[in-house]
């Protein structure tokens, strides 16, 4: 089989007015943890697939458990395209692992 990792990127910024928009953020970062995204900054999230099929299943299950206000964006990426990011300001992370032999369970 021919893999093409890829990256998705998850963005969210989620009202924190009320209990119910605490729930709600609580229970849609736990959805995004449990599932195996990474948190990149403190509303951006990132997750590696080893495909487009399976790209699409994690994304269909991301947009089965949007929380009912607030924005959630998504993009999908390659792994090549990711691994160019630029770190600007602070040292890079070194606490995940960045590369392509870490494959991910859905």
């Amino acid at each position: 089989m021919n893999y093409k990792f890829m990256r998705l990127i998850v963005f969210f910024d989620l009202p924190m007015m009320s209990d119910k928009d605490r729930r709600e953020y609580s229970k849609f970062h736990k959805f995004l943890v449990k599932n195996g995204f990474i948190m990149m900054q403190k509303s951006v999230y990132t997750k590696l697939v080893i495909n487009n099929v399976t790209s699409a299943l994690v994304k269909e299950k991301v947009a089965k458990n949007l929380p009912s206000s607030g924005t959630v964006e998504l993009l999908e990426i390659t792994e090549n395209q990711y691994s160019k990011i630029e770190y600007l300001v602070g040292d890079e992370q070194q606490t995940f692992l960045d590369s392509t032999s870490r494959l991910v369970e859905i």
